[in-house]
């Protein structure tokens, strides 16, 4: 009987296609994100769009993620307070770009009860601690780590970065997809209705 002969690259190619399988749905959504952001990354100057789309009220599904000193945080915990889920990463321009408006809007409402949870997608709080050191504001609104993506499934997140407020009675009322200017009037006037709600 012949002996087949080992091919080295044989083993690579194996080695590849064990990568695409288990990382599947973070390439998918790369490569969904670098389409559907076109407009933001073709003019580094155009201002950031503030608009944010009203949905049908929907029950936002509870999850539990933990923060870069290894505590746990759970949608949950959260509920009476109006809550803006930011779906992001350190490889993704817009959200590099959106985040010091989101701290400024954190500073103007988190007093009244307003929260931002930034959901980091797939990567190690090391990688994500130089990176918020690099920007021009650092955030001081939780980090969490969805390392599997398992969180982002849930809101159907399909482009990074990817946002949705919620309300104090923990329904998804409204969604942005792309970066945004939050630091904006518009925007003012939507978190304060949600706080003022009942």
């Amino acid at each position: 009987m012949r002996q087949q002969k080992y091919h080295p690259l044989r083993k690579g190619v194996k080695c590849i296609a064990k990568y695409l399988a288990v990382n599947r749905h973070v390439i998918r959504l790369a490569i969904i994100s670098s389409f559907s952001l076109i407009p933001l990354h073709a003019h580094a100057d155009e201002e950031l769009s503030h608009h944010l789309s009203p949905v049908s009220p929907q029950q936002a599904a509870d999850f539990t993620l933990q923060d870069m000193d290894d505590k746990s945080h759970s949608l949950k915990d959260y509920r009476g307070k109006v809550i803006m889920l930011n779906f992001w990463a350190t490889w993704c321009p817009p959200c590099r770009k959106e985040m010091p408006s989101m701290e400024s809007i954190y500073q103007k409402f988190k007093k009244q009860g307003f929260v931002i949870l930034a959901i980091n997608q797939w990567e190690s709080p090391d990688i994500v601690f130089v990176y918020t050191g690099e920007l021009s504001v650092t955030p001081t609104f939780p980090i969490l780590f969805d390392r599997k993506g398992n969180t982002s499934r849930m809101f159907g997140v399909k482009g990074l970065p990817t946002t949705v407020l919620l309300n104090r009675k923990g329904q998804v009322v409204f969604r942005a997809i792309g970066g945004r200017n939050f630091n904006h009037p518009d925007v003012y006037k939507v978190i304060r209705t949600l706080l003022s709600e009942k």
